[in-house]
């Protein structure tokens, strides 16, 4: 039998706001500076007791997420899947896989999640599908040169025998692109292309089949009033129509490729985007709410990022460079300042990103060098974060300051670990299961009846992290984020895009955001003066009046000279 989380770890009044009003009253688009927090649905809260979490889990930790402050949340892919990538290998865009639950409790969780005042983001993958999709299981018992086998890259091999790949390109998550099928008659055949893995094949977004069938997708979710869609591989769906050798496939099969050229960012996906866009305006023009796409879109400048948020395409792009950046103020200062003078410069908002679910998170990844500075550093950018004009997404677990886990061998179940046996990029160790109560595992994540354990193991360390103990501590992690959110409100951040830097010393940087909020962080481990007198009125470590701590952030009410 299902338990809710712990009494003190949810707020059942929900902090209430009408679905679509911002916080500060402003008449400005909801996503223009949307907070939204991302559920990783395997692993937030398990309501049937089998060790996976699940959309009702989801909706019975709803009042926790409002109660945080953020204006909704995206969901990780929940559709039918063999689960060969955790949903992101999906075999019906237009149900639910029973492990989640079913279309009626998704319906709930919709009206729950409205009634609380958040909006409900989904996250579609338009690159590729399941192996288990039928459209692919027909164009395997179909012949060469059929239209079933158009609506995917499917080709003849090179060598005598066309028993080479046809050509050089390199999956993402290890070894060739391609994988060769074998024939109705058991001969072997010809070859498909995967970007990702075998069990996902890429779709063949040039078949004039392929856009009409996922704007039938979108117009379903919407129809299920969704707020909006996470779009998966977003610079991806177009190669080059030739398919060519690159010129950069990969060093080796441990090597993961993200920047081949001719498999990426091709122009043509722009025209996807704008369908998109012009669907998601036809249900606005009805109702006037705005119905967001955001794209995780990977390519290596702000100026090439910015093509994508152009006012007819998408509305938001995951602005990832924040997340890369060394910890020193000249990368970041650099990053910000390209991401305002390019994104901002289309119109858009730049959608600021610490962590998601394919990151080593963010404790860890500042924390290489010391335990203790990652959590301190994790904090000061967390207050960075949300003073910076734009949008902002924060990861389950992020609000706990949880540490990546490090699992053994035999736990980890991330496809590329399965397809390289190299640890280098493996995704488990931020996708463990929440902790939200208790002293062992499971941490209040399944039933305290259940026997099944969670899909991926907990840590006994993950009793310093847990929901309840985060609420009760008014240090933790959790009420930075909340006081933070709080006070980006009252500061009327929201819709306010400009940012003034400050003259500052070499470690420290410092800038002034809407009426007079003043961001500064030490980049540095020793105390520094701070850049505005007084006290601040939130800060990631604490901060005597005059003093900004080594690795911390902190915000001031003030209008300081020397503004640049």
């Amino acid at each position: 039998m299902f338990t809710a989380p712990p009494e003190d770890s949810i707020d059942r009044s929900g902090g209430l706001r009408p679905a679509g009003v911002g916080s500060a009253g402003s008449a400005s688009p909801w996503w223009r500076d949307a907070v939204i927090y991302q559920i990783y649905v395997r692993s937030f809260l398990d309501s049937t007791g089998d060790g996976i979490g699940d959309l009702a889990g989801v909706r019975a930790g709803l009042p926790y997420v409002s109660k945080l402050g953020v204006d909704g949340i995206w969901l990780s892919p929940f559709y039918p899947s063999p689960q060969r990538d955790h949903g992101y290998d999906v075999a019906d865009y237009k149900a639910v896989d029973p492990v989640y639950g079913d279309l009626d409790e998704f319906a709930l969780l919709v009206a729950d999640a409205h009634r609380l005042g958040l909006k409900v983001v989904l996250d579609i993958v338009p690159n590729h599908c399941s192996s288990e999709h039928p459209w692919f299981r027909e164009a395997l018992a179909a012949a060469p040169g059929s239209e079933a086998r158009a609506l995917f890259h499917f080709a003849d091999g090179k060598g005598e025998h066309g028993e080479l790949p046809p050509n050089n390109w390199r999956a993402m998550f290890g070894g060739p692109a391609w994988s060769r099928v074998e024939e109705a008659d058991g001969t072997p055949g010809q070859w498909y292309m995967h970007l990702f893995t075998p069990e996902q094949p890429d779709l063949n977004w040039r078949d004039p089949r392929v856009a009409p069938y996922f704007d039938e997708v979108l117009r379903f979710w919407l129809d299920q009033g969704v707020d909006g869609f996470r779009i998966d591989v977003a610079a991806g769906l177009f190669h080059h129509p030739d398919l060519p050798d690159s010129d950069d496939p990969g060093a080796d099969e441990r090597t993961r490729d993200s920047v081949n050229p001719l498999a990426w960012n091709q122009p043509e996906v722009h025209g996807v985007w704008r369908r998109w866009r012009a669907v998601c305006e036809s249900y606005t023009a009805v109702d006037g709410q705005d119905r967001l796409l955001v794209g995780e879109v990977s390519v290596p400048t702000a100026a090439e990022q910015a093509a994508y948020v152009r006012p007819d395409e998408l509305h938001q792009a995951f602005f990832f460079h924040l997340l890369s950046a060394p910890w020193n103020p000249d990368a970041f200062r650099k990053v910000i300042g390209e991401a305002l003078r390019d994104i901002a410069g289309t119109g858009s908002t730049v959608t600021w990103v610490l962590n998601n679910h394919d990151q080593v998170r963010t404790v860890t990844r500042y924390g290489s060098d010391n335990s203790a500075a990652g959590a301190a550093r994790a904090r000061a950018a967390a207050l960075l974060m949300l003073a910076l004009p734009g949008a902002a997404y924060i990861y389950q677990g992020e609000e706990l300051g949880l540490p990546e886990v490090d699992l053994p061998d035999e736990a980890l179940t991330d496809p590329i670990f399965l397809r390289t046996g190299s640890r280098q990029y493996v995704r488990d160790g931020c996708r463990v299961p929440l902790p939200w109560s208790g002293h062992a595992s499971p941490f209040g994540f399944t039933g305290a009846d259940s026997t099944a354990r969670p899909w991926l193991p907990q840590p006994g360390w993950f009793a310093d992290h847990t929901t309840d103990r985060a609420l009760n501590d008014t240090d933790s992690f959790w009420h930075l984020y909340r006081n933070g959110l709080a006070l980006r409100r009252d500061f009327h951040l929201r819709g306010d895009a400009t940012l003034r830097w400050l003259e500052t010393p070499p470690d420290v940087l410092a800038f002034v955001r809407g009426d007079g909020l003043v961001c500064a962080v030490n980049f540095g481990g020793q105390d520094v003066p701070a850049p505005v007198p007084g006290t601040p009125l939130l800060a990631s470590a604490p901060s005597p009046a005059g003093v900004l701590p080594g690795n911390a952030a902190a915000w001031w009410a003030a209008d300081p000279p020397g503004a640049v």
